[in-house]
């Protein structure tokens, strides 16, 4: 091996840039933690900003007094602190204007302002974008502010990117941390003024070419606008829970991944032009940025965009070394520019995925080279090491982590940038319409790849697992993520403690994995009590209950997660629902829909209260299900069973859609306890109905209204004198349902309580001379 030698000692070669680089990753950490601290205490950003600068004047004297070279210790905590002054400074300068923006809290106000990002269609049916405020006020009597806000409305044409608007509606505070310093969910909105110049360009290509797309068939139209230019309007619910279960939706908007694809298609269209190195990443960079400006460059845009970049180019020019470095000084640069990034996940993601590009899937690649072509080794080492990286920031936010993302992306992985290319040719081809017309229908195929691909493994069974976010999740996945690189990435006889301790982990967390399965699955079955006539979910803060008469069953309310109702009702040992009760659409209520879609026969629903509301019944009519809304007096059958419903009235003006107007049904007979589900009734409706004398003797089983929530009506429980009653709660949930006063009042009442957050799922039969009960857990 070559020496360099110095005086009579000798010295092994250095690995050029690799400490340097490495040496950066402090400042990034610094302009990261400083930025959270800030945003989340925005007051104190100042203080921050100042001791800061005051630090870095002490370290650069005492540097200056010691005369030692810029290169060392104290030159990087000078930088260190720069930083973290410059990040703290950029809060401080906006906190007065985000201020006195969030003084408008609560209260119904006029703005204007510059639309600065993509529109996206939220599950309300709005269409949500980014304003960046010149003015707000009393409607008629705007005043100039200066701050970003969060703007829903409408869907409607010609809110693009630098357009200007003027809204009218009611306002929220958001958060702290959050970008946003305001959220106004507009009741009317106007263009003031278009979107002109480079953006009103790129407006009228992304338009056109998803009005081309739309016309192609399905599954692949909606999805090619989203691949190419990041529109995600077109992409259906349905596809769109498909990518997310499938770990694919980071091709539906604009991630890293469209941004590298765009890199590196440039750099080697170069390469085979015979352009040098420095022309190929000049012309990356600028076709870079050409593709921010077509699909709008808003700060997540920007953000993908840089750290995608940075780690391409690292790669592409054989210095990934030297790309830790550049990562650490852009994400650092762009927490300078906006500090609330820091808070966003997404943000989190792409640094995150762009370091494992850079750092780890060369390692990972070298380890699956000794069992394969070192081609198809890189190309499974690439997502393996963004899945790997991502886990644990997913599972701090994330109630559900991907078991088949992996396999979804390595099949994915060769239409993506093929429909992403030849998609943003179609794109900028407009002008000559049969040639974009020809590259539309070249860019679907792939695109059709990619839907059918996330729709077969997002159905295949324990796609996705359920995990409670949190902290110790993150832990948990790191770990076993930490394991996997371990096990993949070791070569040879190299590391064999490590490797061992790392199998021994991955070896019980399947053997766990494993028993979960067979317990919640064909065991569960095989130890739930067979004679059980109403069953009560365990689904976290929500309801959901089954009822059963003569084979044939009814599900009232869905519950918060499509996962957790699933897992209940395989246990149970149901594959098809006679009836599906919606008492209302709170997502407590309703959030678990998916996991009965297609599989429903008959809906009944209260009043609906937004698009929202209707798009849910919209969907579950198209999976074959008959929909109604009902009132008091609708009446049916379940098996043996006969069902009425007791509340609303018929047009009842009383209260709003939502908890008050709740579907409040009673079932007997057909071996079903006479039961009353009292949705989320308050105490005033509670009232209403008790007066409506619809109630009438002896209710043995009662599902407690909202949770268990104090706002409850003593009389109805004593009138009813219910034996058992159920209460659909989540442990340590923030309400602190179900309340004291409610337990008391239903103690007094003479009735027993089973909760799901003690109990978990509970049973209710008819024995001899009584009633019996299972509980999950306890005796």
């Amino acid at each position: 091996m070559a020496v360099r030698t110095e005086g009579a000692r000798e010295y092994p070669p250095r690995r050029l840039g690799s400490t340097r680089d490495l040496r950066l990753l402090p400042v990034m950490a610094a302009a990261w933690g400083v930025a959270l601290f800030c945003v989340f205490e925005p007051g104190a950003s100042g203080w921050c900003a100042g001791t800061c600068s005051v630090a870095a004047f002490v370290a650069g004297a005492a540097m200056v007094l010691r005369r030692r070279s810029a290169a060392s210790a104290g030159g990087l905590m000078i930088v260190v602190l720069a930083v973290g002054a410059a990040v703290a400074f950029t809060v401080m300068s906006a906190t007065v204007d985000r201020a006195a923006v969030r003084g408008w809290d609560g209260r119904v106000v006029e703005a204007v302002g510059e639309i600065a990002s993509s529109a996206s269609v939220g599950r309300d049916g709005r269409l949500w974008i980014d304003v960046q405020l010149a003015g707000i006020g009393p409607p008629g009597r705007v005043s100039a502010a200066s701050a970003p806000v969060r703007v829903g409305v409408d869907p409607v044409e010609g809110f693009d990117l630098g357009a200007v608007v003027r809204v009218t509606g009611e306002s929220a505070a958001t958060d702290p941390g959050e970008r946003a310093a305001l959220v106004l969910f507009a009741s009317s909105a106007s263009v003031e003024r278009e979107a002109a110049g480079f953006f009103a360009v790129a407006a009228g290509l992304r338009q056109a070419f998803i009005e081309r797309s739309t016309r192609l068939p399905e599954p692949g139209a909606g999805l090619l606008p989203g691949l190419a230019v990041g529109d995600t309007r077109a992409v259906g619910s349905d596809l769109n829970d498909a990518m997310r279960t499938s770990g694919l939706s980071h091709l539906t908007a604009v991630s890293g991944a469209n941004c590298a694809i765009v890199v590196g298609a440039v750099f080697w269209s170069a390469a085979l032009c015979g352009a040098g190195r420095g022309l190929r990443i000049l012309l990356a960079a600028l076709g870079l940025a050409g593709f921010a400006i077509l699909v709008t460059p808003e700060p997540s845009v920007i953000r993908a965009g840089v750290m995608a970049g940075v780690a391409m180019i690292a790669l592409l020019v054989g210095r990934p070394s030297a790309g830790a470095g550049m990562l650490a000084l852009s994400a650092a640069g762009i927490l300078i520019i906006d500090p609330w990034l820091a808070s966003t996940p997404g943000f989190a993601l792409s640094v995150v995925a762009s370091g494992a590009l850079i750092l780890l899937a060369p390692i990972l690649s070298r380890g699956l080279a000794q069992w394969m072509p070192s081609p198809l080794a890189l190309a499974i080492a690439v997502p393996l090491a963004a899945q790997l990286a991502c886990g644990p920031i997913i599972a701090l936010f994330a109630e559900r982590q991907s078991l088949v993302g992996l396999a979804a992306n390595l099949l994915a992985a060769p239409a993506a940038p093929v429909a992403t290319v030849i998609g943003l040719l179609a794109c900028l081809s407009a002008p000559v319409p049969a040639l974009a017309d020809v590259l539309a229908a070249s860019a679907w195929l792939p695109a059709s790849w990619i839907a059918a691909t996330a729709d077969a493994t997002a159905g295949l069974p324990f796609a996705e697992v359920a995990i409670p976010p949190g902290v110790l999740s993150a832990l948990v996945v790191a770990g076993l993520s930490g394991a996997v690189g371990v096990v993949v990435g070791s070569r040879g006889h190299r590391l064999r403690l490590p490797r061992l301790l790392a199998v021994s982990v991955l070896s019980g967390a399947l053997a766990l994995g494993t028993s979960h399965v067979v317990l919640s699955g064909p065991l569960a079955r095989m130890t739930t009590p067979t004679g059980w006539t109403i069953a009560m979910c365990d689904i976290g803060q929500g309801d959901a209950v089954v009822v059963r008469s003569a084979h044939q069953v009814a599900l009232i309310d869905t519950g918060p997660d499509p996962t957790l109702l699933d897992e209940c009702l395989r246990a149970l040992g149901i594959a098809r629902l006679d009836l599906l009760v919606l008492t209302h659409f709170d997502l407590d209520h309703v959030g678990g829909v998916d996991a009965v879609q297609g599989r429903v026969r008959t809906v009944l629903h209260g009043p609906p209260g937004e698009t929202a509301d209707e798009k849910t019944l919209e969907r579950l009519a198209e999976g074959g299900a008959t929909v109604e809304e009902v009132h008091a007096g609708v009446s049916g059958d379940l098996g043996g069973a006969q069902w009425s419903v007791l509340w609303p009235a018929r047009d009842e003006k009383a209260f709003p859609p939502g908890n008050d107007l709740s579907v409040v049904l009673e079932i007997e007979g057909g071996g079903v306890p006479r039961s009353l589900y009292l949705g989320d009734l308050s105490a005033e409706s509670q009232s209403m109905l008790l007066r409506s004398h619809r109630v009438r003797g002896v209710y043995p089983v009662v599902k407690v209204s909202h949770h268990g929530s104090g706002d409850q009506a003593p009389a109805l429980y004593e009138e009813i004198a219910a034996t058992i009653g159920l209460v659909g709660v989540g442990a340590d949930n923030v309400y602190g349902h179900p309340r004291d006063e409610a337990l008391s009042m239903l103690e007094a009442a003479g009735t027993t309580v089973l909760r799901t957050d003690l109990d978990g799922r509970v049973l209710v039969g008819t024995g001899a001379g009584g009633y019996e009960i299972w509980r999950e857990r306890g005796s």
